[in-house]
């Protein structure tokens, strides 16, 4: 009874500590005379009891701790008088009832420590409800710091209403099990900074952090076995700049790869006593300010060399206590914090000299495992080199000799897919022929007196035909007579008879003009038939049979008077669109 053996107010008392006096009830008579007191401390006593209007003499009292009592119930009145108060401690008292507005009078209150709730020895439930407006009425608009607690039980925390405290508060919450209501209360987005050690952290089914959307800090603490929470929703905290996942099995998140999407502002990253298999770049896709992380992972992991690509700002890595998959994918990852001059990498694992590693063969040195089972093998990577080569040279001296023929036309093809590309304005200045002829010798008679006055001697324009016992080079290789030919003419003109089925050379002309017509995809191939040639014997010349399908033909009449209208047609096709240079 500090106050009993005072005559008057004591007026230079301004802090007094009384700890683990076995103080057990504290009322109005003990204080009353410390009118300027500004601390009050009584923590680790034994206090049941605090009394109405216990303190309404302490006008000045800023600072007030009760914590570690045995306290269970706080009045409307137990603080009424502190107008000031800004920081009140009452962690760590067995709360079960703290009735409506007790703390309505506490309106410079910036700091408070409520706990450990617990449920009323008459309930049956495990569940603690704090419904915040119900205690304070109003918030107070200078709140910085609110902690509760509920021990092991689940707490329910209700807001009750739009009241809000200015942005910036600084939440931290102690239970098995959080659930939040009322979620879409302004009160969540003056929340800066959540610190919740809880297993679960819900707001009805879904992860609760989604709903502070102002959060820049957020530690969550959790433990291996808690019930399956989806996370993925941590992606839309943008104005994250610190968090910390601690005992949270992350490799069951459906969401991983998306999970820290979005965190562009997020500077500091610490994984501890986390389960996760790998570190992939899908992850650090968008932590572009990433600064500082630690990793204390208590299994065996991978880091993928495309996981700190995007970590573009990244001073400081910590890697605690680990253990590496054994795996040569994890080989990049001891050169790279060697040869990383802004990067400082810790490898911190007490008890073992070097990095370790972990496969069905037990522990390993990774440093020596890395060197026996991932080092490039030059001996190897040469004869792997040498025998591609030989391999490909054999390809390419097999595929002269069985497609010899092909290979010009193919360089053909190239170049006209080329001139395709570039649009040359005049795809006539590129041909020497007006038309390729393809015949057999033994038709020869009739080009010579047919085909050739039929078409060369008539004009203007004159045409030009290329025909391969006047045109072709000589000492040239003969395929490439006709390839350079046949490209080099406008149109193919195939001269069909009994005889140009039975030609070999016939056939390749044939085949050749083909393939440019896929290529090229214009009406660029002619065919004139001499004589009736039966459909079962045209059938096994499969190209030709084809062609005659799908395009129309002319064939040469016997009829005399009816010779001048084939030429005209015949004629009429291959005169080009306008005069022959030097015509």
């Amino acid at each position: 009874m500090l106050c009993d053996i005072q005559k008057g107010p004591v007026l230079w008392l301004k802090k007094l500590r009384l700890l683990s006096f076995q103080i057990t009830i504290i009322t109005s008579e003990q204080f009353g005379c410390l009118k300027n007191l500004k601390q009050l401390i009584l923590s680790g006593n034994q206090i049941t009891t605090v009394a109405d209007f216990t303190f309404k003499e302490l006008a000045k009292l800023r600072f007030l701790d009760l914590r570690n009592n045995k306290i269970s119930q706080i009045t409307e009145n137990s603080f009424f008088g502190l107008h000031v108060l800004e920081t009140l401690i009452l962690e760590q008292n067995p709360l079960e009832t703290i009735e409506a507005f007790a703390f309505i009078h506490l309106t410079l209150l910036k700091h408070i420590c409520l706990g450990d709730f617990q449920p009323l020895p008459s309930e049956l439930e495990s569940s603690v409800n704090v419904n915040l407006t119900h205690i304070f009425g109003v918030f107070p608009q200078g709140l910085m710091h609110m902690n509760i607690s509920s021990m092991w039980y689940t707490l329910n925390i209700i807001i009750g209403s739009n009241s809000t405290p200015k942005p910036g508060i600084s939440l931290q919450l102690s239970a098995t099990t959080v659930f939040f209501q009322d979620c879409w209360r302004p009160f969540f987005q003056s929340v800066v900074s959540l610190t919740a050690i809880t297993e679960r952290l819900l707001c009805g089914s879904h992860f609760a952090a989604r709903y502070f959307t102002s959060l820049q800090y957020f530690g969550f603490n959790s433990v291996l076995s808690a019930e399956f929470v989806d996370m993925t929703d941590l992606n839309t905290l943008v104005e994250m700049r610190y968090l910390t996942l601690m005992g949270v099995e992350l490799y069951r998140q459906p969401g991983l790869a998306t999970m820290f999407h979005n965190l562009t502002k997020l500077e500091t990253l610490n994984l501890v006593t986390c389960r996760i298999l790998s570190l992939e770049e899908e992850m650090s896709r968008d932590l572009h300010s990433l600064r500082q992380m630690s990793v204390h992972i208590p299994e065996e992991f991978s880091v993928m060399e495309s996981f700190t690509e995007p970590l573009t700002n990244l001073r400081y890595l910590l890697l605690y206590n680990f253990r590496l998959d054994c795996s040569c994918d994890n080989t990049w990852l001891l050169a790279w914090a060697e040869r990383q001059p802004h990067v400082q990498v810790v490898f911190y694992h007490p008890g073992e000299a070097d990095v370790t590693c972990k496969n069905e063969n037990g522990i390993q040195n990774f440093a020596r495992y890395s060197a026996a089972n991932c080092s490039l093998d030059v001996g190897f990577v040469l004869f792997l080199c040498t025998s591609l080569g030989l391999l490909l040279f054999m390809l390419v001296v097999l595929l002269h000799q069985l497609a010899r023929e092909y290979l010009l036309a193919f360089c053909h093809i190239i170049r006209c897919w080329l001139e395709e590309a570039v649009r040359r304005p005049n795809l006539r200045g590129r041909y020497c022929y007006d038309a390729f002829v393809s015949y057999s010798g033994s038709d020869e008679r009739w080009v010579v007196e047919q085909l050739l006055p039929g078409l060369e001697q008539r004009g203007p324009p004159f045409l030009r035909l290329c025909l391969h016992s006047r045109d072709f080079q000589l000492g040239k290789d003969i395929v490439d007579n006709i390839t350079d030919s046949l490209y080099g003419s406008r149109y193919t003109v195939c001269v069909v008879s009994r005889n140009y089925l039975r030609s070999n050379w016939c056939s390749l002309e044939l085949r050749l003009a083909t393939l440019r017509l896929l290529v090229e995809q214009r009406d660029i191939l002619i065919l004139v038939f001499l004589e009736d040639i039966p459909p079962l014997q045209l059938s096994a010349h499969h190209r030709l049979a084809r062609l005659v399908k799908t395009r129309t033909y002319l064939d040469w009449p016997q009829d005399q008077a009816m010779q001048p209208a084939f030429w005209d047609r015949l004629w009429t096709k291959l005169v080009p669109p306008e005069p022959h240079p030097g015509q």
